[in-house]
């Protein structure tokens, strides 16, 4: 049987475009590469977060430090603690004097707390204290 002269003529090519399954794949893929670069910047963000504490934490015992020496004191052995604000966050800290083999100096030791988590230590600082002579 003959075709008519102006017929258009039979493609056996398969049309263009993605299948269903295709595109299911390709958004599978998505997903989670999404999932995995939220959880990588949730990562980001709570490690800036920490690192943000810690550094203001370290500023609070060196001001601590830095006020025993500039008021040149020779503390007494025995704790202390007290509170600081530094940078809209505040923070905890403890203060451990101790003696050393040289009765003339102090160990001093200064911890500082976040107040949710006073049992971990976010910074540490250790100087020593000097006595005057006169």
């Amino acid at each position: 049987m003959r075709q008519p002269p102006f017929s258009a003529p039979r493609s056996t090519k398969r049309a263009s475009g993605f299948t269903l399954l295709e595109t299911l794949v390709a958004l599978a893929v998505v997903g989670i590469a999404m999932a995995a670069a939220i959880r990588s910047t949730r990562f980001a963000v709570d490690t800036v977060a920490d690192l943000e504490a810690r550094t203001a934490a370290g500023w609070v015992a060196q001001n601590l430090a830095a006020e025993l020496r500039a008021t040149r004191a020779f503390p007494p052995m025995g704790a202390s603690n007290g509170r600081a604000v530094q940078g809209r966050q505040e923070f905890l800290w403890r203060q451990e004097v101790g003696g050393t083999p040289n009765y003339s100096f102090r160990r001093v030791e200064i911890k500082v707390f976040l107040p949710e988590r006073p049992e971990y230590a976010v910074a540490r600082q250790v100087v020593y204290a000097a006595r005057q002579q006169n």
